[in-house]
């Protein structure tokens, strides 16, 4: 059964890797999706495509790291669709370096995005799910949220704090508001990261991590299952990491 009929999604980070295998996958089940990046010719370029294959789909260029920015998205998907009932939380980096490099600048890119950036987007959605006493708030996790690996110390920790948040909201936006959240850990993902990182070392450590990663389209594959599912059923977290890989 498709349970996702007719769903608004609002999709962070949704211009490449994760969130737009994401929106890819969930195309075929007859969904409303609202695309935010902020990169504004990539959004553009990907929301054309979704049309293009028959898609009922917008764009607005979002940062997440600003709280009216995220205000807007949210107001602009409910102007648009009438509701918000799914936000994926994905717009994310994931940056390696030892803490001897003292990479400052990355691990404030960091928690600005991995941790306030979720934030901000659950503040803007939640007021509407509340009101309308449904929603689901899908996070976008990592592996790196359940073990430490080398390298990764602040971006684990960023994971870490996505685990803990998503525990609490389940508690209670689910168990007392009827509001599903989980999330999806995913392991290593070659969506082009590895090229981002600044630190030397980290992206040499990084470019090796990566020849082991597994496509975009396989996470897509699983946010279908989690969020596909009854009102009464909620997949808390899933953990999807290539075989290949021992952490």
């Amino acid at each position: 059964m498709n349970y996702l009929d007719q769903k608004v999604i609002v999709i962070t980070g949704a211009s490449s890797g994760l969130g737009a295998a994401a929106a890819r996958a969930l195309a075929a089940h007859n969904v409303r999706i609202v695309a935010a990046a902020i990169d504004e010719p990539a959004l553009d370029a990907f929301v054309a495509e979704l049309r293009a294959s028959g898609v009922e789909a917008v764009g607005k260029v979002t940062d997440v790291t600003n709280l009216d920015d995220a205000h807007a998205l949210a107001q602009f998907a409910k102007d648009t669709y009438g509701s918000i009932d799914i936000l994926i939380n994905n717009a994310g980096l994931m940056l390696f370096s030892n803490w001897t490099d003292l990479a400052v600048n990355d691990w404030n890119k960091m928690i600005d995005v991995n941790i306030k950036g979720y934030l901000n987007m659950i503040a803007a959605v939640l007021p509407q799910m509340l009101a309308q006493k449904s929603g689901h708030v899908l996070n976008m996790a990592s592996v790196a949220g359940h073990q430490v690996a080398d390298a990764a110390g602040v971006y684990s920790a960023s994971k870490f704090f996505v685990q803990a948040m998503t525990e609490s909201m389940r508690k209670e936006l689910g168990v007392k508001h009827g509001i599903r959240v989980g999330t999806i850990s995913p392991g290593v993902i070659d969506t082009g990261w590895a090229d981002k990182v600044e630190d030397p070392a980290g992206r040499k450590a990084a470019k090796e991590l990566n020849k082991i990663a597994i496509s975009p389209d396989d996470i897509g594959k699983a946010v279908v299952y989690a969020l596909n599912q009854p009102a009464n059923v909620t997949v808390n977290d899933l953990i999807i990491s290539p075989t290949r890989q021992d952490w």
